[in-house]
């Protein structure tokens, strides 16, 4: 019984070593998934590899997401000269034709994409929430996920950091 204690108790130490060493030394890798542009050209996510990418899921009807896309836009223009690219990924319930309104009336500067059949989401770690963020540095590793609007002056300065990686 005793022994079964030790065990069990080595076991949860363990656990949360290895834990708190991936959660200080090791990043998820961002997952590897197809999609097509408005434009129809289809591409990868791990095409973007060697630059920084904000991966952007919202949709036309998230009073949010449409008060954070001018933020969004601007960040992208600030920083897209030094290998930083936006992909919007509008969420698969959202009618294509709102899509493409939204983005050729507001002029997004970046890649948007639909997400037909929910699958560039559900990579994402099923992605339920608009708007959700997810940033990935050089490497293709998730740095961060946003969960809401971000604090765009905190978002520079991270943007600031991955982009000056070498």
């Amino acid at each position: 019984m005793k022994l079964m204690r030790y065990v069990a108790a080595g076991a949860a130490v363990l656990a949360i070593g290895i834990a708190a060493t991936l959660a200080f030394t090791g990043k998820q890798a961002a997952p590897s998934v197809a999609y097509t542009l408005l434009d129809g050209t289809q591409h990868r996510t791990d095409q973007l590899r060697g630059k920084v990418v904000l991966v952007n899921f919202w949709a036309t009807s998230c009073a949010t997401c449409v008060k954070e896309m001018p933020d969004i836009a601007a960040t992208y223009e600030k920083f897209k000269a030094r290998g930083y690219e936006t992909l919007a990924v509008a969420m698969s319930y959202d009618p294509p034709a709102y899509v493409v309104n939204f983005t050729e009336t507001r002029k997004l500067p970046f890649r948007v994409a639909i997400d037909h059949d929910g699958a560039i989401a559900r990579s994402f770690g099923d992605v339920q929430l608009t708007p959700t963020s997810v940033l990935i540095n050089k490497r293709g590793e998730v740095v961060k996920r946003y969960i809401g609007e971000p604090d765009f002056a905190e978002l520079h300065k991270l943007l600031d950091q991955l982009l000056a990686e070498a």
